[in-house]
């Protein structure tokens, strides 16, 4: 059963997001934690914010694909940034990577955890059964 988006048609509809998700029948729930611009090493990506967000979005797809999931399975991403990047460029830099038209919650957050982190991807995502 594939990720239903939910667009009412009292809402204004997007091009690169939908207002809700939803996943119907038997399967299993993938949670995935924030995902930073860290490389295999565990060291930030060179390249400022677009950068950091490409190689989030493709760790990202790394822990999906070890639960047997992919973007089509994805029903809600939340993408955190920090304050005071162009949002604009953490999209385009994510259309790189990410074409699945999906729920999104989208926040500028004062700083993380770890020194010189622009921007967290997580996901939760629903793979149905055979």
């Amino acid at each position: 059963m594939p990720v239903i988006p939910l667009d009412p048609p009292s809402l204004p509809t997007s091009p690169a997001f939908a207002q809700g998700a939803m996943a119907l029948g038997p399967g299993k729930l993938v949670v995935v934690g924030g995902q930073n611009g860290v490389g295999p090493d565990g060291e930030l990506v060179e390249g400022g914010f677009a950068a950091q967000t490409r190689q989030a979005l493709r760790n990202l797809l790394v822990v999906l694909a070890e639960a047997g999931a992919g973007p089509e399975h994805v029903l809600r991403l939340g993408i955190y940034h920090a304050a005071g990047e162009d949002v604009r460029e953490g999209f385009e830099a994510a259309q790189e990577v990410w074409d699945q038209r999906t729920a999104i919650t989208v926040l500028a957050v004062a700083g993380f955890a770890r020194p010189g982190v622009l921007v967290e991807i997580e996901a939760l995502a629903f793979v149905p059964d055979a």
